[in-house]
C-alpha cells in the first residue's frame, strides 16, 4: 500500500491579492517560500521515497524547497497535475469575477471538475502503483486537491483547510485512492496560523462549493 501526501504550493502574489491563477504560471512570493520550508520541516519527521510536482513554477519551487529538507533528490514533474484551467476568469480578482460572471453565469474556457478528475486521479494512481509500500510527496494545487477529495467522497469540512503549504494524505488500495484519516499530525501541523483557505482566494471555487451544498 502506497501513501500519497498532496501538498498545496506556497503563497503567490496572486493568492495574496485574490486573483484567480489556474494554469497561469505565477511564482512563489517570499511568504510562499517560507511556507514551503515550514511544510518541508514538518514532512521531515518521516521517511520518503519520492517527490513529484506539477510543472507550474509555484508548485515546482515548493517541491524543490521541500526535497532537500526530507532527504530526496529534486522532484520529477507530472504534466497532469497542473492546476484547473479557469478560462477567461484567470487573472481576475474576486470582485471582477462577481461583476463579469454573476451568479451561475458560465465562464468560457473553464475546465470542469470532471475534466480535472479525469486527468489528475489516474496520474496519482499511476505514481502510487509504481512500486510497493512507498511514501510519496506531490506538490500541486488547491483545485487539484479539492478534486481528489471529492473523488474519494471526502467531506470538504473535514478538519484540514486547503491553505498554502497544507498537506493532504491518501492511500492507494486496490487500484483506487482512499482518504487517510484526517487527523494525521502532519496534516494538522502543516497548516500555519492565520492562513486563508483556498476558497477565500478563489471566488469561482467558493461559488462552486456553495452551489453543491
Amino acid at each position: 500500500m502506497s501513501l500519497l501526501y498532496l501538498v498545496r504550493h506556497g503563497e503567490t502574489e496572486w493568492n495574496r491579492r485574490h486573483r484567480i491563477q489556474g494554469s497561469t504560471d505565477i511564482p512563489l512570493n517570499a511568504t510562499g517560500r517560507e511556507q514551503a520550508a515550514h511544510t518541508g520541516h514538518v514532512l521531515a519527521r518521516r521517511q520518503w521515497d519520492a517527490i513529484y510536482s506539477s510543472p507550474l513554477s509555484r508548485a515546482l519551487e515548493t517541491a524543490m524547497i521541500i526535497a532537500p529538507l526530507v532527504g530526496l533528490e529534486p522532484p520529477q514533474t507530472v504534466a497532469a497535475l497542473v492546476e484547473r484551467n479557469y478560462g477567461e476568469a484567470e487573472g481576475l480578482t474576486d470582485r471582477e469575477v462577481r461583476l463579469r460572471y454573476p451568479g451561475a453565469t458560465p465562464v468560457p474556457g473553464r475546465e470542469s471538475r470532471e475534466e480535472v478528475a479525469a486527468r489528475v486521479v489516474p496520474a496519482l494512481i499511476e505514481l502510487a502503483a509504481d512500486g510497493t509500500d512507498r511514501r510519496i510527496i506531490v506538490a500541486t494545487h488547491g483545485a487539484v486537491i479539492r478534486t481528489v477529495l471529492l473523488s474519494v467522497d471526502a467531506p470538504i469540512e473535514r478538519g484540514v483547510p486547503i491553505t498554502n503549504g497544507s498537506v493532504h494524505s491518501f492511500r492507494h488500495v486496490g487500484g483506487a485512492l482512499e482518504l487517510v484519516e484526517f487527523d494525521d499530525p502532519i496534516e494538522l501541523d502543516s497548516v500555519m496560523a492565520g492562513q486563508e483557505d483556498f476558497d477565500e482566494q478563489n471566488a469561482l471555487e467558493e461559488r462552486e462549493e456553495t452551489e453543491t451544498r
